[in-house]
């Protein structure tokens, strides 16, 4: 099978029903910055390996596959995807780190290692990606429950970020105002 086919060669490519639509439609935007999510997530595994982070790629590819189907048809192409029980379980996860960390004393400069550097890139590719489905969402209102895990998940992704600060030693930076 050749990797290039050709059919996106006048600016448009396929949905998961077959539908096309150009390549800076909305939809890709959003599940665009899903796949980005998940490749940058893919190297804060390759620094530090993490069973989660990995359930998390496998629930972003889900969820670029629902993003790439008209609400419509989410239920010709799906069963049940679990989204509501993942931002539970991502809930969960959150709940257990931050138990374990002293409140914030201001805002946190993304810095300390590369990969506490990298799980802040993740936080904010995850941000966008929430962004561009808001903006699905203010379109038709399917997509809130996406749009919710997407959120958790960029929390997730900070508290992350300041727990392996704790578990490696390496101290929060705040940030000094100006004033």
């Amino acid at each position: 099978m050749k990797i290039y086919t050709k059919t996106g060669d006048r600016g448009t490519t396929s949905l998961v029903d077959g539908s096309r639509v150009y390549k800076d439609d909305n939809l890709l935007d959003a599940y665009g910055t899903i796949d980005e999510l998940n490749a940058h997530i893919g190297l804060v595994i390759a620094l530090k390996p993490e069973d989660f982070l990995t359930k998390v790629q496998n629930m972003l590819f889900v969820t670029g596959s629902l993003l790439a189907t008209p609400p419509e048809k989410w239920d010709t192409f799906f069963k049940e995807v679990g989204l509501e029980s993942f931002t539970s379980e991502i809930e969960q996860e959150i709940d257990r780190m931050q138990a374990e960390l002293p409140p914030m004393k201001g805002f946190i400069l993304p810095q300390g290692s590369a990969l506490i550097a990298q799980l802040h890139v993740c936080r904010t590719v995850c941000r966008r990606a929430e962004r561009n489905i808001v903006r699905l969402m203010r379109q038709d209102e399917r997509y809130q429950t996406v749009q919710k895990m997407i959120n958790r998940l960029s929390d997730y992704l900070f508290i992350l970020a300041r727990y392996s600060h704790k578990k490696t030693g390496i101290d929060e930076i705040y940030w000094k105002s100006m004033k």
